[in-house]
């Protein structure tokens, strides 16, 4: 697997249409939710592009402290449904907090995980820090990492 970090505008034509097809694929038609995907941050973030043979496979989206939330944030995880238990995401969400500690020097990192995931993330190292809500009709939890703590206990 390969991981390129783009910013919107670096991003060419086919790798935009590709990563809004795999978030749609994922988050509207897999999981059935009727939610504007197309929120106009993607034009502030930075953009983690995961490819396998050129295709990509994985994504994360990452926020600026002050942008989405009060720190900087990790958001639109997704993993393409036939690489998914192979150990790409986690190896994506490593690569998301690291970029953001090394490049934006930020140590708290909030995440709005879906609930069913609350294990996958709290294996990486983030901690639960909001009571369960329902975003785009999807029951949530607010996550946040402090990547200092993380590096410490390692």
């Amino acid at each position: 697997m390969k991981i390129e970090v783009k910013t919107f505008e670096e991003l060419r034509n086919s790798e935009l249409y590709n990563m809004l097809q795999l978030r749609a694929e994922v988050f509207v038609v897999e999981q059935d939710c009727v939610y504007n995907d197309i929120d106009g941050m993607d034009q502030q973030g930075l953009h983690v592009l995961a490819k396998v043979d050129g295709k990509i496979i994985g994504y994360t989206r990452l926020l600026k402290a002050g942008t989405r939330f009060e720190t900087a944030s990790i958001g639109r995880m997704v993993v393409d449904k036939d690489y998914r238990f192979k150990g790409y995401a986690r190896e994506i969400m490593e690569y998301s907090i690291g970029y953001i500690h090394k490049s934006w020097n930020e140590s708290i990192i909030h995440i709005s995980a879906q609930q069913y995931l609350k294990g996958f993330y709290g294996s990486i190292g983030f901690k639960i820090v909001t009571e369960p809500y329902l975003e785009d009709g999807i029951p949530h939890v607010g996550m946040d990492i402090n990547v200092a703590v993380m590096n410490q206990s390692r």
